[in-house]
């Protein structure tokens, strides 16, 4: 009896026990504080040899800043900043001062909270949720992380993204385009805006967003503008290729912004759109033969299994023969371009997979309350995705991309 009451009482620890949660603030805090101590001892050291007429030093410590509180993962840490006395002018005569990478003035809220803020809303958390969801993430103590916080970090997505939209592209050179259009609800106004999506692969490899821009429909005149906006601002090469689906919108306006960009039609659109026009027992019979076509090791087999596709299935399901006939040319254009590339050239996944996100968020909450709101939070969701996305296989072939050498079946021509 009494062994089994000795371990009983190691299982339950005294109330005067530090908690789990209490020891990691505590490791944070004395983590944090060390960190900044050295930091301002190194900056302190960098410069203790630049004295004043009566040698004195011009960068020395001056006291501490009062403690405050950072909202953090692990909950509240009490840290203080020490304070640098600088004395030290730049060229223009203007005092120069320490700032703090670690702890900069107005921290209030670790990197990963404020982050975590705007996720959990676009995840789907509305903001009459938010309370007892940050409680059960940061603590119950943590202030200022309640619904109107939300409510004011929208309206600075909202500001954000109106200045991306006017950066400047200069200098900016895109090799592959991929583009879609995305239909979200709006509760306030009838009808679902369509988003007109552009990303992009830059030179070495880097996938980035582009253009998110608000469009009627996917109209040949929404295209249209949000191509000649990007060229305004500075991005005159176009792409080698440009990736979408067969909207017939954006077709029709790529020519006229940029002409010598070739087009790649969307095989999981495509395939989509040709087994929807035939009954379900023959869709995966037929599905099988278009992964011969676009799965295909060379364009010649490509080609076979393309003529194969319609000789079998014209008779009887001539409509899905002809929806895949159309687009022969656009469907087959990767064959040109580095193998390496095709998986990221076939589909407008890269599109697809960040934006099914969005399409979650609006449906759990009946969408966004406004366009512009719409817009922020798509803007938001793709920029935190961005930052996952991962560089083109075989960037290094981009150079040769760009300048013109011929890719046979995927494989650089012999000079």
């Amino acid at each position: 009896m009494a062994e089994a009451t000795k371990i009983h009482d190691i299982h339950q620890p005294p109330s005067s026990q530090i908690t789990l949660d209490e020891l990691l603030r505590e490791g944070a805090r004395r983590l944090l504080q060390s960190a900044i101590e050295q930091e301002v001892a190194a900056y302190i050291d960098a410069h203790a040899t630049e004295l004043d007429e009566d040698g004195h030093r011009l960068v020395v410590r001056n006291g501490r800043a009062p403690a405050r509180n950072l909202q953090t993962g692990v909950g509240p840490i009490p840290v203080t900043r020490p304070r640098v006395d600088d004395r030290r002018v730049d060229e223009d005569g203007n005092r120069l001062r320490f700032e703090s990478a670690l702890l900069p003035p107005y921290l209030r809220r670790s990197k990963s909270i404020e982050e975590l803020l705007p996720w959990l809303y676009l995840k789907g958390i509305s903001t009459g949720d938010f309370s007892e969801a940050l409680q059960a993430l940061v603590g119950a103590d943590a202030p200022g992380l309640s619904a109107s916080t939300i409510v004011r970090l929208k309206k600075c997505w909202e500001e954000d993204f109106a200045a991306w939209t006017k950066r400047s592209l200069a200098g900016k050179r895109y090799v592959y385009m991929w583009a879609d259009g995305i239909h979200c609800n709006v509760r306030l106004e009838d009808g679902k805006p369509c988003i007109l999506v552009v990303m992009g692969a830059t030179e070495d490899g880097t996938k980035e967003l582009v253009a998110v821009e608000d469009g009627v429909r996917e109209s040949e005149q929404s295209w249209k503008e949000v191509l000649l906006d990007l060229k305004a601002r500075g991005l005159e090469a176009g792409p080698e290729l440009m990736i979408a689906d067969g909207a017939l919108g954006l077709w029709k306006a790529v020519p006229q912004v940029w002409p010598e960009a070739r087009h790649q039609r969307c095989w999981f659109h495509k395939s989509g759109n040709v087994l929807n026009k035939v009954p379900k027992s023959v869709q995966p019979k037929m599905k099988k033969a278009l992964q011969e076509i676009w799965q295909a090791e060379t364009r010649v087999a490509a080609t076979t299994a393309f003529d194969l596709f319609i000789s079998k299935f014209e008779a009887k399901y001539g409509k899905a023969t002809a929806c895949l006939e159309k687009d022969r040319v656009e469907l087959l254009a990767f064959f040109d371009f580095p193998a390496e590339h095709w998986k990221h050239l076939r589909t407008t996944n890269p599109i697809e997979s960040t934006f099914a996100t969005v399409r979650l968020r609006t449906t759990r909450t009946k969408g966004a309350g406004s366009r512009s709101a719409c817009l922020a939070m798509v803007f938001k969701l793709a920029q935190a995705a961005e930052r996952k996305w991962r560089k083109l296989d075989g960037h290094d072939l981009l150079g040769d991309v760009i300048r013109g050498v011929i890719f046979k079946d995927g494989i650089k021509a012999a000079a």
